[in-house]
């Protein structure tokens, strides 16, 4: 479907890749990966056309269709949103206009005998067409999809303009799935999901039948639903047909076979530079020599793998906190008319790790503003324990930096009792070396005013510390030294975040926030997974409008499990 012929790429006279090529073929599901700044993007912007390659050419089936969903910069307008997806129905519009056209022309006066036979059998190939394209069902996908991936219906007239950013990128991400694409390229499509969508759309896309290049720092999704791998790291492209964690576990065997290798081909060479080095002037050995001195020529030495730049973060030990860090009573949280959530008491205790789950705008970040002393609840208590010192990390992080100074002078500001030199060893950890530190906050990319923003967190010596989403601008290297730092932590966490993968060896509870009410789970993220499926499944059987069938008999133990299951799905 689409052939990527020897391209390069570079920016600022530095080259991203030299000479790639590779294949995207009908049914490929490709996780595209590597650290921030690697030409991700970029490459599927040169799939798009919205970049050009230096040189090398990309050549595609020519009645392929691309739906392609960008990080940022997505903004709809000037209509409602179910008008806005039904937009992406370009076909079956297409295909009802020409009908309409057609069924116009029949009917008018005069027309001849070879007109009409010609314009019924144009009508029967329309008919065709949308029959084809499911067209009778297409309003039921358009609000399928919608809903799937968290819209209510209460929504669908509601102007696209009044959706903030991340459900900007939700209605993209709609319409492509709508407009049925050949292939999808998707740059980070679950940055603004929760949960609940994020599980939709893996199912979604577990079942879609053409390709997918996606670039995605969420282990679980990519490792869900791709099958192939594409690394970018060095300069370099390298293939894996299998999942990420496949990849991982294969470059991880050839990386320690290549160490011993390695060994092995230096301690020849030395060997050999020994022998030439001391009958390099003995006439009876020269031919030796000589032969030697070409092997030496011919060895292709044997490339060790190269340790990537990353974050090396190591929160300070926490400071002993009371048995109780923070204590809600009876909480309730309103926006003018609009309820977020009431009546939550709920006790975070010492050595607690909660996250925090469910649908976007059901109050997580609200609720971790409140515990954070951020917000102020509506009504109820707010109680924090004995010894306790907080640090809020927030979505809007970038927004809460100060753009005017440096992030040397950032740090400075912190007030901590560290000297220069060892301020510039702990921004060093997060990968601002030399003059960089100098930089002003206003230049920085998103995931740089990330870091700048944890190695703050570092300097404030917390015990407890609230995440809203960490890994939204980090890549996926980042994600896991992030996360194994936040495993080793001494003290409490909570933690607003989607990815399971990131969560799993971190969460020791789970609040599941929803409809204005808050429930506590007392186990990690996939006992969480669990129960909810359980409660899913029980749900149904409980319902005693699905113990019987359409004549009012009760369905035996078989045909209900064959409903429970249809529902499932």
């Amino acid at each position: 479907m689409i052939d990527i012929l020897q391209i390069s790429l570079q920016f600022s006279a530095k080259y991203l890749y030299r000479d790639v090529s590779f294949k995207i073929n009908s049914g490929d599901k490709i996780a595209l990966v590597g650290a921030n700044g690697t030409g991700k993007s970029s490459l599927l912007k040169l799939i798009t056309g919205q970049l050009s390659p230096e040189s090398g050419k990309i050549q595609k089936t020519k009645l392929a269709t691309i739906g392609y969903l960008p990080q940022d910069n997505i903004v709809h307008k000037g209509k409602s949103l179910i008008n806005e997806a039904n937009s992406a129905l370009t076909d079956i519009t297409f295909l009802r206009n020409k009908e309409d056209e057609i069924s116009n022309a029949l009917n008018q006066a005069g027309i001849t005998e070879n007109d009409r036979d010609s314009l019924i059998n144009q009508l029967g190939e329309v008919h065709h067409r949308l029959e084809d394209l499911d067209s009778f069902a297409s309003e039921a996908k358009v609000k399928k999809v919608l809903m799937g991936l968290g819209f209510k219906e209460v929504e669908f007239e509601k102007p696209t303009e009044q959706f903030s950013g991340g459900w900007q990128m939700r209605i993209a991400l709609a319409k492509i799935l709508i407009s049925q694409n050949d292939i999808l390229l998707l740059d980070e499509p679950t940055n603004h999901l929760d949960l609940d969508s994020l599980k939709w759309l893996t199912n979604y896309l577990k079942s879609y039948m053409g390709a997918i290049l996606t670039v995605s720092h969420d282990k679980y999704f990519i490792n869900e639903i791709t099958n192939k791998t594409i690394e970018l790291f060095g300069g370099k492209f390298y293939f894996f047909n299998g999942t990420y964690n496949a990849y991982l576990n294969y470059k991880s065997e050839r990386d320690q076979l290549n160490i011993k290798l390695a060994e092995q081909q230096e301690k020849k060479i030395k060997e050999t530079e020994k022998f030439i080095e001391r009958f390099r002037y003995k006439s009876t050995k020269a031919k030796q020599v000589q032969s030697r001195i070409k092997q030496l020529k011919k060895i292709e030495k044997i490339e060790l793998p190269d340790k990537e730049k990353s974050i090396s973060i190591k929160f300070p030990e926490a400071q002993k906190s009371g048995i109780t860090v923070v204590g809600l009573k009876s909480i309730s949280k309103s926006f003018n008319d609009k309820l977020v959530f009431k009546n939550v008491t709920l006790q975070i205790n010492r050595g607690d790790k909660i996250a925090f789950v469910g649908p976007n705008g059901a109050g997580k970040t609200t609720l971790s503003k409140i515990i954070a002393s951020k917000l102020a609840p509506t009504t109820g208590l707010k109680e924090t324990g004995y010894n306790v010192f907080t640090s809020y990390y927030s979505q809007d992080v970038a927004d809460e930096l100060n753009k005017d100074i440096t992030i040397l002078e950032t740090l400075e500001d912190m007030g901590s009792e560290l000297t220069q030199n060892q301020l510039r060893t702990l921004l060093g950890s997060f990968l601002f070396n030399g003059d960089d530190i100098y930089k002003k906050i206003s230049v920085l990319s998103g995931g740089e005013k990330s870091r700048v923003a944890l190695a703050k967190i570092l300097l404030t010596k917390s015990n407890f510390i609230i995440f809203d989403e960490p890994t939204n601008h980090l890549d996926m290297t980042s994600s896991q030294l992030l996360q194994s730092a936040l495993v080793n932590f001494s003290g409490s966490l909570v933690i607003v975040s989607h990815d399971v993968d990131f969560l799993r060896p971190i969460a020791n509870k789970v609040l599941d926030i929803r409809d204005e009410i808050v429930i506590l789970y007392e186990g990690d993220i996939d006992y969480y997974l669990w129960k909810k499926e359980e409660e899913f499944g029980s749900n149904i059987s409980d319902n005693k409008e699905f113990k019987k069938d359409k004549s009012g008999k009760d369905l035996n133990k078989k045909e209900l499990k064959r409903i429970e299951a249809e529902k499932r799905q």
